[in-house]
């Protein structure tokens, strides 16, 4: 691992007092946007936060034996969604009628077996399902009567090695409708090399620690692992203001990334009245209900 200035010690003039406690608080504030750093910008990248849909977290989680987690990470990520129409035809559109057909072959030389997306689902379901797709009206109108033996066809993106929307893949939707009013909703991909691993998004999780200063490499790495078994976490991400290179080339060699606290933003106690932000709604106020913020800066300190 290449030197990383970020994991430098910090000194005791700008460490936070319990650093530990405030960086939990983050963790409870659950600001998508500090997790969303948290998962994206850790060594190596567990996410992308583009490719972030959902994101929340617990804090101080049991794991047995009157040990409990400092956190956990539970975030949403899509790794497929619906093309723009026309868009990737036109990436292979040609003057000549075998090119198309040769890269269409290309593009749909592997098929997945059947998937179910939804059974039995009421008519408001259904819809809800295919515009939280990104289908649009005209196109859900066509899903929703195809005959039997009929699929809608349209075109996605999956993700490639980095983490962007390039890969194309066609995927056929079928629809089944039942005398009750029901429909079961059915869909299969055809790809190029890689097959989609779902219909638009997969939930995972992350087991957060923050390491102690004083603690060494093997005790927090026993520590990880038995979290990680405990609860059933497989990916883990440790916070430490202290990491010698070695060491955290070792924790990223045990499936462990790694995250400088000293890049954690962290809440500070706040206080309206004296703060510099001009711009912001609650400055001056004297009952202003902010307890924590993340902008807070005294007049004192104000440029």
């Amino acid at each position: 691992m290449p030197t990383n200035p970020l994991f430098h010690p910090v000194s005791d003039a700008v460490r936070a007092p319990n650093l530990h406690d405030q960086i939990q608080l983050a963790l409870a504030i659950a600001d998508s946007h500090v997790l969303k750093s948290l998962l994206e910008n850790c060594i190596p990248a567990l996410a992308q936060g583009h490719s972030i849909r959902t994101i929340s977290t617990q804090v101080g989680v049991p794991t047995g034996y009157q040990q409990t987690a400092d956190g956990i990470v539970h975030f949403e990520v899509v790794y497929c969604k619906l093309a723009p129409p026309g868009e990737v035809e036109r990436l292979f559109k040609s003057n000549s009628r075998t090119q198309e057909s040769r890269e269409l072959a290309r593009l749909t030389q592997h098929e997945s077996e059947m998937q179910m997306l939804g059974k039995n689902l009421s008519l408001s379901l259904t819809v809800s399902l295919l515009v939280e797709a990104g289908f649009r009206p005209e196109q859900i109108e066509e899903i929703l009567h195809l005959p039997f033996d009929a699929w809608h066809k349209s075109w996605w993106y999956t993700i490639d090695e980095m983490g962007n929307f390039t890969l194309p893949f066609l995927r056929q939707i079928r629809t089944l409708r039942y005398p009750d009013g029901t429909f079961t909703l059915q869909y299969k991909d055809l790809f190029e090399q890689d097959k989609p691993n779902c219909f638009i998004s997969l939930t995972e999780k992350v087991l957060v620690l923050i390491k102690p200063d004083t603690q060494g490499f093997g005790e927090t790495l026993k520590q990880i692992n038995y979290q990680r078994e405990a609860l059933g976490v497989t990916q883990a991400l440790l916070i430490c203001s202290v990491l010698s290179d070695l060491e955290a080339q070792g924790f990223i060699n045990q499936g462990i990334s790694v995250y400088p606290a000293i890049e954690l933003v962290l809440p500070t106690q706040s206080d309206c009245i004296h703060c510099g932000r001009k711009e912001c709604g609650m400055n001056g106020v004297l009952d202003s209900p902010v307890a924590l913020c993340y902008g807070f800066l005294p007049e004192s300190e104000f440029v």
